[in-house]
C-alpha cells in the first residue's frame, strides 16, 4: 500500500510537504502541490482514514447498534437516521454483536445510536465517561454525554386495551415480547395497570419474542382454550402477523372469532386482511430525531431527551363483540 513516504520519495521532498499538500495547506507553494498531487494520483495513493482520523478526532461515521437485523421493522427508521446524518456531512454504519462495540473506544465512529437490548447500560455509561457521544432509545439513562428519544410505549399499550374493552371484549390475551426488551416491559406495565380498571375482563397474559413465530406460538394456545370470541393485543405487529398465519389455516376468523391488534404499524400491516388495527408512530422522525440529538451532542449543543407520539390506528381486525 502506497504511503505518503513513498509520494515524498519519489517527488524529492519531506514527508511534512506531502502531508501540508494534500491537505491542502498555504504553506505549500501550488506547483509543488500540483506535483505531489500528480505523484499522488500516478502511484494510486488511498488516504488512511485511521490516521486521518487520529489527527481530526473525527471520522463522519456514526454507528447504529441494534439487537438484530430480523424483521420488517427497521426500514423507515434507518432512512430517517441516514437522510439527517448526510444532510450534516456525515455516513451511518449498521452494528450488531459484541465485537462492533470495540467502534466507540477505537474511535472509529463519532458517536453511536443505540437500539440494542444486549448492549449493558454499564458499558455504555463507561463510554459516557470517556467523553463518547451517545442517544439511547430503548432505555433511561441519565449522563451529560447521553441522550435519548423514546416512544410512548405506555400511551400506546393504553390505546389498545382501551380499544378492545371499548368494543365489548370480555376476555383478552396479551402476547408479551422479549423480557430484555425496554419497549416490551414499558408496553407489559402499561397493560396490566390498564386492565384494572376493568373488572369485568379476564386477562391473560402469553410468551412471545417480537417474531411471527412466537405469535403464531400464542395462537395456538388461543385456539386450544377458546370458547367465546376473544380479543388479543399483541405488543408488536410482526406477533400479529403470526397470528393471522396461524388462524388462517383454521376455521377461525380474525375480527370474528379473534379481534388482533398490535403495535408499530409496520408496513405489511396495512396489507393484510382484514386491515390489522395497532398501533402507529413515525419511525421515520423516530430515527431523524435519534440523529439530530446526537448531532447536538457532537457539537457540544443542548440536547434534551425526547420522546415520540403514537396514535390509534383503528382496523377490521376488532370488531364489536
Amino acid at each position: 500500500m502506497v504511503s505518503i513516504k513513498d509520494i515524498a520519495k519519489k517527488a524529492g521532498v519531506s514527508i511534512s510537504t506531502v502531508s501540508y499538500a494534500l491537505n491542502g495547506s498555504t504553506k505549500v507553494t501550488k506547483e509543488t502541490s500540483e506535483r505531489i498531487a500528480a505523484i499522488a494520483k500516478e502511484l494510486n495513493y488511498i488516504p488512511s482514514a485511521a490516521a486521518r482520523s487520529l489527527k481530526k478526532r473525527e471520522t463522519k461515521i456514526i454507528g447504529i447498534y441494534l439487537t438484530n437485523y430480523s424483521g420488517a421493522f427497521y426500514g423507515q427508521l434507518l432512512q430517517g437516521m441516514m437522510e439527517t446524518l448526510s444532510e450534516n456531512g456525515y455516513e451511518l454504519i449498521v452494528c450488531s454483536g459484541k465485537e462492533s462495540h470495540r467502534f466507540l473506544p477505537e474511535r472509529m465512529i463519532d458517536g453511536a445510536i443505540i437500539l440494542d437490548a444486549t448492549f449493558q447500560t454499564e458499558e455504555l455509561l463507561s463510554h459516557a465517561e470517556r467523553g463518547h457521544k451517545l442517544v439511547v432509545m430503548d432505555r433511561k439513562m441519565d449522563h451529560p454525554n447521553i441522550s435519548q428519544v423514546l416512544l410512548d410505549n405506555k400511551a400506546g399499550a393504553t390505546l389498545a386495551i382501551d380499544y378492545l374493552a371499548e368494543k365489548g371484549h370480555k376476555k383478552i390475551y396479551v402476547i408479551k415480547g422479549p423480557e430484555e426488551s425496554f419497549d416490551a416491559r414499558q408496553r407489559l406495565e402499561a397493560v396490566q395497570k390498564a386492565v384494572q380498571r376493568y373488572s369485568h375482563i379476564e386477562y391473560v397474559e402469553l410468551n412471545g419474542e417480537f417474531n411471527k413465530s412466537s405469535g403464531e406460538s400464542a395462537a395456538k394456545k388461543i385456539h386450544k382454550e377458546f370458547s367465546e370470541p376473544v380479543g388479543v393485543f399483541c405488543l408488536n405487529d410482526e406477533m400479529a402477523i403470526g397470528v393471522f398465519n396461524y388462524f388462517s389455516r383454521t376455521n377461525m376468523r380474525i375480527g370474528e372469532d379473534v379481534h388482533v391488534i398490535g403495535f408499530d404499524n409496520i408496513e405489511l400491516s396495512q396489507y393484510i386482511q382484514p386491515r390489522l388495527a395497532t398501533i402507529n408512530y413515525s419511525k421515520h422522525k423516530w430515527g431523524a430525531l435519534a440523529s439530530e440529538l446526537l448531532l447536538k451532542l457532537i457539537k457540544k449543543q443542548d440536547a434534551e431527551h425526547e420522546r415520540i407520539n403514537v396514535s390509534l390506528v383503528e382496523g377490521d381486525s376488532v370488531r364489536n363483540r
